[in-house]
């Protein structure tokens, strides 16, 4: 399978990483980051760009329109944004391709392939819960990282991991990286 993995500068990047790191070898990882993103990495996180790019097998800059993935003649499986800012999904919702980010999203949308956007804005003004209907309509999924309670999380690790695993869940990918509900 091949997917795509796209960070933007909205907080909880370590989403995004976590997401990368835990796709089996045996996929195909391309990644995109932001430049936001990336200075959001040392404000948020250990890591260095270097280390996130060894994560995946192909790496474009936001700014790289010209891409393969930038085309709907080069197929992906799954596409997904996390963590996803506002603007990146209110650009997708009114049709704006201005970087890679938007552009692959809107190939995603016009293919009718898999998109997953995990929103990180708190609180939701009006105008951002018309453009997450707007995609919720045209059938992209949706996915608020809203931590259960039900797992008795320990650690931030934990909060991660619920989300980074119900993730791989929406691509159809098996886990088991958090207690799933139980009678």
């Amino acid at each position: 399978m091949r997917h795509i993995i796209a960070i933007t500068g909205a907080s909880g990047i370590i989403y995004g990483i976590e997401l990368l790191a835990n796709i089996p070898e045996k996929d195909e990882k391309i990644l995109i980051m932001s430049e936001n993103a990336k200075l959001l990495l040392k404000k948020e996180t250990d890591f260095s760009l270097k280390k996130i790019y060894s994560l995946a097998n192909e790496v474009y800059e936001n700014s790289q329109l010209t891409a393969p993935v930038a085309s709907g003649s080069n197929p992906f499986d799954t596409m997904v944004i996390s963590p996803c800012s506002a603007s990146t999904f209110s650009k997708i919702a009114c049709g704006i391709s201005d970087n890679l980010i938007t552009r692959t999203a809107a190939v995603a949308i016009k293919e009718r392939r898999k998109l997953i956007i995990v929103p990180r804005e708190t609180p939701l003004s009006t105008i951002h819960l018309q453009h997450l209907t707007t995609l919720s309509r045209l059938g992209i999924i949706v996915f608020l990282p809203s931590p259960p309670f039900y797992p008795k999380p320990e650690t931030v690790s934990d909060i991660v991991n619920f989300v980074t695993g119900r993730t791989l869940d929406l691509m159809g990918i098996k886990n088991e990286l958090y207690r799933r509900w139980e009678r």
